[in-house]
């Protein structure tokens, strides 16, 4: 019989759905522009990912109860739980990796981003928030990258568009981050500099002093996106080079917007033509030699 870290019950449930879903991003997800033989697994990938994430987030779980459920989706990807029909979703991406040959190391970093989540609330510099980033974004560019069979010199410039958007996520969510959660993703020695307190992401609007660190955490992702734009230019795959100048698109779109609108004073987001339109500028900067 299969080891597993599980409680004994066979009914425990360990996935807690948010109801969010690949519409609810910021960018494509397995799009037509994949191969089609590919789709499939980027599906398990997203969904994987979107479960363990739900779990990190849920306002319900205590800390222990977040890095049960965790640790026993990690027993899973490691194949030392292999029947628990409570994780099907990560036996699926157990599966999935062992066809496609996309090793589990990706799995895994997210599995650690997430219990990251669930004990710690804050950053106290950039350095330490892009280290958390390594852990929860870039490992979603790098498994693109492998299941494509690309080059892994290409992870550079994959990381950096993968953190960037985490870092843009990051600021839209920053209010609701804290409300829901008392998670803050803004480095704690720029909100030092202007005098910001956490409490200030509970107002109807930013102070002049958030908006600052604000500005400072979008210049900082400026530069990652110097780095992200050489993305489509270093793949051999045409498709995924052009879903990767899409994404580079819309990165650069939402930037501009966070530096223009206020995020704790309202929604920053694409339009459903705004993201179309970043969508076919991208396929057409992917086209070109």
């Amino acid at each position: 019989m299969a080891k597993t870290s599980a409680p004994a019950q066979s009914s425990q449930a360990f996935e807690t759905p948010s109801g969010k879903g690949a519409g609810d991003e910021n960018f494509p997800v397995g799009s037509w522009l994949l191969p089609a033989r590919l789709r499939p697994h980027v599906a398990i990938f997203y969904r994987f990912a979107r479960a363990i994430d739900d779990i990190a987030d849920n306002p319900d779980l205590t800390p222990d109860d977040k890095l049960m459920r965790l640790e026993a989706f990690e027993a899973a990807i490691m194949g030392r739980d292999t029947e628990h029909p409570g994780l099907t979703t990560a036996h699926r991406m157990r599966e999935s990796l062992h066809a496609t040959g996309v090793p589990e190391r990706h799995c895994l970093d997210l599995i650690a981003a997430f219990k990251q989540d669930a004990v710690k609330t804050r950053y106290a510099d950039w350095a330490g928030l892009m280290g958390y980033c390594y852990l929860s974004a870039s490992p979603v560019g790098r498994y693109l990258l492998d299941l494509h069979g690309e080059a892994r010199e290409g992870y550079r410039q994959s990381d950096a568009l993968c953190n960037a958007l985490q870092v843009i996520n990051h600021l839209q969510d920053c209010q609701d981050d804290y409300r829901t959660l008392d998670r803050v993703y803004l480095p704690g020695d720029w909100m030092t500099a202007e005098t910001v307190t956490v409490e200030d992401l509970d107002a109807r609007a930013s102070s002049a002093g958030l908006r600052r660190v604000l500005d400072r955490c979008l210049d900082a992702t400026y530069d990652l996106m110097i780095e992200a734009r050489r993305l489509p230019g270093v793949l051999t795959d045409r498709r995924l080079a052009m879903e990767s100048a899409a994404i580079v698109t819309m990165a650069d779109r939402l930037i501009a917007k966070l530096r223009r609108q206020d995020p704790v004073a309202e929604q920053v987001e694409l339009s459903k033509p705004a993201f179309l339109a970043c969508f076919a500028a991208g396929v057409w900067r992917g086209l070109k030699p």
